[in-house]
């Protein structure tokens, strides 16, 4: 439904949306960027593919999120895939605070905060930030890649877990 003014009309309640979500298998990653010297990061499980041409991605971060400010300034990000070992950077990174790179292996690479064990790393340079609802997503062009043969971390029904492919002829 929508209203005479074209803004939309919420018909279902922010729990069946979740309930729903939750039944989609995401992947998990970590956002990553440099205040200064400073690295900040937070883990995200909404980003995807954008295009091949450029090579680009999206990815949503939550309007009050420190690390949205960081990259509005910087204009960059480095997108850390997470492998299936890494549960915990997920939640290590999913919690507030500023020193969440205190215990954990990371590396400068071209000028972006990486995460050591990741499956795949992809450096991106913002073009564009597009408000949706209480996050903004990010569209970025990838401008480094780098990928491991690691399972990947994913998120689904609120529990971590990672891909298996179905036995062949499915």
């Amino acid at each position: 439904m929508i209203s005479t003014d074209s803004t939309p009309v919420p018909t279902v309640t922010s729990e069946e949306f979740r309930r729903v979500m939750s039944s989609v298998c995401t992947p998990v990653s970590v956002v990553t960027a440099f205040d200064d010297q400073r690295p900040h990061g937070t883990t995200v499980s909404a980003f995807a593919s954008l295009s091949l041409a450029p090579p680009m991605v999206l990815v949503a971060l939550d309007l009050g999120s420190d690390l949205l400010q960081i990259i509005r300034r910087s204009g960059r990000f480095g997108l850390n895939v997470l492998s299936a070992e890494q549960s915990g950077l997920a939640m290590t990174f999913a919690r507030k605070g500023a020193d969440k790179f205190a215990d954990v292996c990371w590396s400068a690479d071209g000028g972006l905060p990486r995460l050591d064990g990741a499956a795949g790393w992809l450096a991106c340079e913002v073009q564009q930030l597009i408000p949706g609802g209480d996050h903004v997503v990010a569209m970025a062009t990838v401008v480094a890649a780098d990928h491991h043969e690691r399972s990947p971390l994913t998120y689904h029904q609120r529990l971590f877990g990672t891909h298996a492919a179905l036995p062949d002829g499915q």
